[in-house]
C-alpha cells in the first residue's frame, strides 16, 4: 500500500525555520564577527580565530571599561530617579480616584509617540543654556524620560494587583496610612516594582540618540563606543561590545519572566 504523507505540518515548519532564522541568524553573524581575527569578501567564513580583539576592548586604552561603568552608572541612576517618581504616581494611579487618570497614564507616552531625532536635537539646546549638556545629570534626566513609561505603568499595575482590604486590615489594627503603605502595599508590590526596575535599566544601558545629543563626547557609553566602532568599519570591536550589551538584557528577560505576574500584566493599562 502507498504510504501516505501528512503535509500539514510543512507550512508551519517553514514559518518556525524563518523565524528562527531571524532571530538567531543575526546573533551567530555577531559571534563569529566577536571571534574572527581575519574576514573578507569572498570567503564565507572567517580565515582566522582568535580573541585578540577582545584584548583590545578591553584593554585601558580601549574604553571598553571605562564605558561599561559609565553605563552602568547612569543607568542606575536612571532606575533610582524613575523609581523615586514611579512608586508615589503609581500607587496615587492605581488607589485613588485621580481625574483624567486615563490622560495621565497616556501623556507618559509622549516621549515615545515622536521621533526622537528633532526631540533631542532641541533638547541639546535647551540643556546647553542650563549647562547640563555634556553632564551624567543631563544624560541622566533624558534616559528617565523614556524610562518612566515603563516604571510608572508596570508600577501602577502591580499597586492596582494588591489586594486593597489587605491595608485596609492593616489601618483596622492600629497602622496609620504611611505605615501601611510601608508593610502591606510596597513589598506586595515589589515584585512588579523590580521588573519595572529592571525594564528601565535596559532602555538606559542600550539608549544612544538621547545620549550621542546631550551627553557626547564627555559621557561616553557603551552604544556610543558600539556606533564609533561601527562607523569606522571596526565590526570586530562593534560585536564585541553589542555581546556585552546583550548579556545583561538575556540575564534580566529570565528575572523579569520570574518575577512579572499574570495579575500584574492583566492590570497594565487600566
Amino acid at each position: 500500500m502507498a504510504r501516505h504523507i501528512d503535509w500539514s505540518w510543512a507550512p508551519r515548519g517553514i514559518l518556525l525555520g524563518l523565524l528562527a532564522f531571524a532571530i538567531f541568524g543575526p546573533l551567530a553573524n555577531l559571534l563569529l564577527w566577536a571571534v574572527a581575527e581575519s574576514w573578507y569578501f569572498p570567503h564565507t567564513f572567517p580565515i582566522s580565530y582568535g580573541f585578540s580583539y577582545w584584548a583590545k576592548v578591553f584593554a585601558p586604552r580601549g574604553g571598553a571599561v571605562d564605558a561599561l561603568l559609565t553605563s552602568v552608572g547612569v543607568a542606575a541612576l536612571t532606575v533610582a530617579l524613575s523609581l523615586a517618581l514611579a512608586i508615589p504616581a503609581g500607587y496615587a494611579l492605581a488607589r485613588l480616584k485621580l481625574p483624567f487618570r486615563a490622560l495621565i497614564l497616556l501623556a507618559l507616552l509622549i516621549p515615545n509617540a515622536f521621533p526622537n531625532l528633532p526631540i533631542y536635537v532641541n533638547l541639546a539646546r535647551i540643556f546647553y543654556e542650563l549647562d547640563l549638556n555634556g553632564t551624567v545629570l543631563g544624560v541622566v534626566l533624558v534616559h528617565t524620560s523614556h524610562g518612566l513609561v515603563y516604571a510608572v505603568w508596570i508600577g501602577t499595575a502591580a499597586f492596582a494587583a494588591v489586594d486593597n482590604e489587605l491595608s485596609e486590615a492593616a489601618r483596622t489594627v492600629g497602622a496609620g496610612a504611611f505605615r501601611a503603605f510601608l508593610d502591606v502595599d510596597l513589598p506586595l508590590a515589589a515584585p512588579g516594582l523590580l521588573a519595572s526596575a529592571i525594564f528601565v535599566f535596559l532602555e538606559s544601558l542600550d539608549e544612544f540618540t538621547g545620549t550621542y545629543f546631550v551627553g557626547a563626547p564627555d559621557v561616553n557609553t557603551l552604544p556610543l563606543l558600539l556606533y564609533t566602532a561601527g562607523a569606522g568599519g571596526n565590526y570586530q570591536i562593534a560585536s564585541i561590545t553589542a555581546l556585552v550589551l546583550l548579556a545583561p538584557s538575556i540575564a534580566f528577560m529570565f528575572v523579569v519572566e520570574r518575577f512579572l505576574r499574570a495579575d500584574v500584566l492583566a492590570k497594565i493599562g487600566r
